[in-house]
């Protein structure tokens, strides 16, 4: 893992992430880090609503990672993709709160793991129940404010129970593993911003 942007330093323009994983993060003074949010293949740093490009957190590479400038001026189709993207991370950024506010670690993984596959799915990097998963178990603790060896059990029961497999770097969601998680659905706007990324990329 490595800094690419540290918090409180001005970002040198917008920037899309083509591939790879990066991290919204905020360590604190005894060594402790917090992942804030996730980065995936299509979103903006900073996001459009930043007038003043200055990191707000630390953007942490999780993955190897390849970014490119956003194009500017951006093209109508570009911009409603990014008003859209813009929405959907605010959708995020609550269903976050909500894991770690009222969630238990299994149906906080368990969400967690559905939100990535809808994302990726967008950015048509999902197959129809798995995924490429490059993150750590340390990593995903740190994101869902549990420990590693409370994900390591949680994950354990998990494929006891048959809702998920997790090797080699994939993770696949079993049938019926929706039920798991309460008040499971996908975010309102993710088919409209498929629909704008396709526009703007004719």
């Amino acid at each position: 893992m490595r800094d690419l942007v540290v918090e409180g330093q001005r970002i040198g323009g917008q920037f899309l992430v083509l591939d790879g994983w990066l991290g919204r993060t905020r360590l604190f003074s005894d060594g402790r880090r917090q992942v804030l949010s996730f980065l995936l293949p299509g979103d903006l740093i900073p996001e459009p609503a930043h007038a003043e490009p200055i990191a707000a957190t630390t953007i942490t590479a999780l993955s190897e990672t390849l970014l490119c400038p956003a194009p500017a001026p951006p093209s109508a189709g570009l911009k409603e993709a990014y008003a859209i993207s813009a929405a959907l991370s605010e959708t995020y950024l609550l269903r976050q709160i909500a894991r770690l506010g009222r969630m238990s670690a299994y149906e906080r993984i368990l969400d967690w793991l559905y939100e990535m596959h809808e994302r990726l799915s967008l950015a048509g990097l999902a197959g129809p129940d798995s995924f490429a998963m490059p993150l750590t178990q340390e990593t995903l603790a740190d994101a869902l404010g549990l420990t590693s060896v409370h994900v390591n059990r949680t994950l354990q029961a998990m494929r006891r129970d048959g809702v998920l497999e997790w090797r080699g770097g994939a993770v696949r969601l079993m049938r019926g593993s929706r039920e798991a998680v309460p008040s499971r659905s996908r975010a309102p706007a993710a088919g409209r911003l498929g629909s704008a990324l396709s526009l703007a990329a004719r």
